[in-house]
């Protein structure tokens, strides 16, 4: 069996330049990180385990959606992952605007190696310093016995990576509505977000 503790601490990166994206791939490896390789926002979105210990490296200019836009979707969806932006110096201001909206750093290329693994450091180290204590099964039971009906349909189809718009649509009823059943799931579960959701439940 293998613990979160015997699993590498897993990067995704989002490069498009294949080798930039090859040299920081292997350059996490080398220090003991797992790498996950992606040249787009939507490979990203396919390969993402939302129940890993990781961080995003992420290059802001992407084919397809951008960087930011990959950004804003992960915050609607409720997940959790430390950001580290790496941008090209013309590219700062919306750096910023990264750094507003949750991004833990963000660095300018060409990327240097010891500042760059200082960065996936310190977002381990917040991963860590956040993360909440394991909840006892039978605690995570009577949390979720106080769901109604209706919130354990959306919290299923939370758990599943859906939108509140598509949930909305199966449903058959307002977007409204889902922010108001995620809000109440939340709080009886004592979650701060989908990743906490799923470490309960995974």
């Amino acid at each position: 069996m293998v613990t979160s503790s015997d699993t590498p601490f897993e990067v995704y990166v989002v490069e498009d330049d294949d080798a930039v994206l090859k040299s920081l791939g292997a350059l996490m490896e080398a220090h003991g990180y797992g790498a996950t390789l992606c040249r787009t926002a939507e490979d990203f979105l396919k390969s993402f385990d939302p129940a890993r210990r990781a961080c995003l490296v992420l290059d802001l200019r992407l084919p397809g959606m951008s960087g930011m836009q990959l950004q804003a979707r992960l915050a609607e969806m409720g997940v959790d992952i430390p950001i580290v932006v790496v941008t090209a110096h013309g590219d700062v201001p919306i750096a910023v605007q990264a750094m507003r909206a949750g991004a833990i750093d963000f660095i300018e290329k060409p990327t240097e190696a010891e500042r760059l693994l200082e960065a996936v450091a310190a977002a381990r180290a917040t991963l860590e310093n956040r993360a909440p204590p394991e909840v006892p099964r039978q605690v995570i039971a009577d949390r979720l016995a106080r769901l109604t009906e209706r919130e354990q349909e959306v919290l299923h189809h939370l758990l599943h990576g859906k939108l509140n718009k598509e949930i909305a649509a199966e449903l058959g009823i307002s977007q409204r509505t889902i922010e108001v059943h995620r809000a109440r799931i939340r709080e009886k579960m004592q979650a701060r977000g989908i990743a906490d959701l799923i470490r309960m439940l995974g």
